[in-house]
């Protein structure tokens, strides 16, 4: 299985303060893998150290083959961004936020069956700004698929969703998975991690804690439930004697 995005031995210092410390990340193709973290592990800056948005201080970062800081091109045409708040006009509509994003590419997906795929038929005339949140997350999905890329980051992608909504979208990605597409995300819904993920890395304090799959995270911690293995891992509960 082809690797999509490799990371090596990653360090990046803000000033004195360490924000990732000597991470490793591999990542195949075709593969939902999950990065994980409280937060301020570290997570957003190994994001942008991956996308080349921001410069190590050490290690190394291959991402379809490219280096991220000299390839811009080419990410830019296969790598897909969902952000949770886009740089938009006020009043801007779905409709044209959608075409202005379509035409920044060469062979752009159709963002119409797009919108139709993530319940936002029904909302082209909107002002993006009037969407609900669950909405415009959902809306900002869309945009990181249409340029039908090799490659998504999804941040935090279905907060804001409702229990049904949240199981559409995980259906959709699932349907993508299957047809090749490699999934990046961050996520604090544990049962989401669960039914996505392939493997994850759990972060605390910039150092990976944790590499492997859910099942191996709760036979690591003695846990039954993920959410309790993902506590401990994480940091953010104490250990068990």
């Amino acid at each position: 299985m082809q690797t999509v995005i490799k990371v090596e031995q990653l360090s990046k210092c803000y000033g004195n303060l360490p924000a990732v410390d000597n991470i490793s990340l591999l990542v195949k193709r075709g593969t939902v893998y999950g990065l994980l973290g409280a937060n301020g592990a570290g997570k957003s800056t190994v994001i942008e150290c991956i996308l080349g948005t921001k410069n190590v201080d050490s290690g190394t970062v291959s991402i379809l083959g490219c280096n991220p800081k000299k390839d811009r091109r080419r990410l830019f045409e296969n790598v897909g961004i969902q952000f949770q708040e886009g740089d938009y006009q006020p009043e801007i509509k779905v409709s044209e936020l959608c075409e202005e994003t379509a035409c920044l590419y060469k062979d752009p997906d159709n963002w119409r069956n797009l919108c139709e795929q993530f319940g936002l038929s029904d909302k082209y005339d909107h002002a993006v700004k009037s969407l609900s949140g669950g909405e415009r997350q959902r809306l900002f999905i869309v945009l990181a698929l249409i340029p039908k890329p090799e490659l998504v980051f999804l941040d935090e992608l279905t907060t804001g969703l409702d229990t049904k909504a949240r199981r559409e979208v995980w259906k959709i990605l699932t349907g993508l998975k299957g047809k090749g597409l490699t999934i990046l995300l961050t996520s604090h819904f544990m049962d989401e991690v669960e039914a996505l993920c392939d493997e994850i890395c759990i972060l605390q304090k910039g150092k990976a804690v944790f590499y492997g799959t859910v099942e191996e995270a709760k036979r690591a911690t003695n846990c039954e439930k993920f959410e309790d293995a993902y506590l401990m891992l994480s940091g953010e509960e104490v250990w068990k004697e």
